[in-house]
């Protein structure tokens, strides 16, 4: 473990094995770090959240998994519900100035790019990365292998393996992030299927669910399916002829 003497680490931390904290870096109480987990100068991890009615004498924290890098300047908010946690998965890289607010999950291997903006309760899937300057809405789910555009504004779900851009517009289906991750082309063959019954009009969650109903073989189509039963804000949705894309 490797913690600089300007480093700040509060009583009630916890830190893993191979921990790298710089100058400056501030890891509040309950705050969990994984092994090998890196944290910049001036980043703060497990500041309170961000919440008008927070009781700072909650006791609530932030996790964060194994091999994350946390860049300069970002934050990390804790919960507001006592015995939560604000949780980042393993392998994420947080770009500086990024930030995620009070109980937001986000999976394995995720990339927030520089001054990203993650509101209140937001989810974010594995392997999805928000390019710069994104702004996403509290409670937004953003599914698994979604490349969100620099700058864009969020305010809708958006599915598993979907581009995204603007205002909740969805240019098509994220083809070049399958392929990087080794799907062959049966995989994303009946996902590409998969969203076209679902975008083709009409009700999402309807059609999701007929889709589900009528069989699929891999477990990607059927992920991408079941992510329209949850939440309530609503999905991103192509323009009219929005179709996948194989451009990066």
């Amino acid at each position: 473990m490797s913690i600089h003497p300007a480093a700040i680490v509060e009583d009630g931390a916890r830190l893993g094995v191979g921990c790298v904290l710089h100058a400056h870096a501030v890891i509040r109480r309950h705050t969990v770090l994984g092994d090998g987990v890196v944290v910049h100068p001036f980043a703060v991890v497990g500041g309170d959240p961000q919440y008008l009615k927070f009781d700072p004498a909650t006791a609530s924290g932030v996790r964060v998994g194994a091999g994350t890098v946390i860049r300069e300047y970002v934050t990390i908010n804790r919960s507001i519900q006592a015995g939560k946690d604000t949780v980042v998965g393993a392998r994420c890289f947080l770009m500086a100035g990024s930030h995620a607010g009070h109980d937001c999950e986000l999976a394995d291997d995720v990339v927030l790019a520089n001054n990203v903006m993650l509101a209140g309760h937001v989810t974010v899937g594995s392997f999805t990365f928000v390019g710069g300057g994104a702004g996403i809405h509290q409670f937004v789910r953003i599914g698994e292998g979604v490349m969100v555009g620099g700058l864009t504004r969020l305010t809708k779900d958006v599915a598993p393996f979907l581009l995204v851009a603007e205002r909740d517009e969805v240019p098509g289906f994220n083809v070049v992030g399958l392929k990087r991750r080794g799907f062959g082309r049966p995989t994303i063959g009946e996902l590409k299927d998969c969203y076209r019954a679902v975008f083709a009009g009409g009700d999402p969650r309807k059609a999701a669910a007929a889709r589900l109903a009528a069989g699929v073989t891999s477990a990607e189509a059927r992920r991408f399916l079941e992510f329209f039963a949850a939440g309530k804000r609503g999905f991103a949705r192509p323009a009219a002829g929005g179709e996948s894309s194989d451009e990066e």
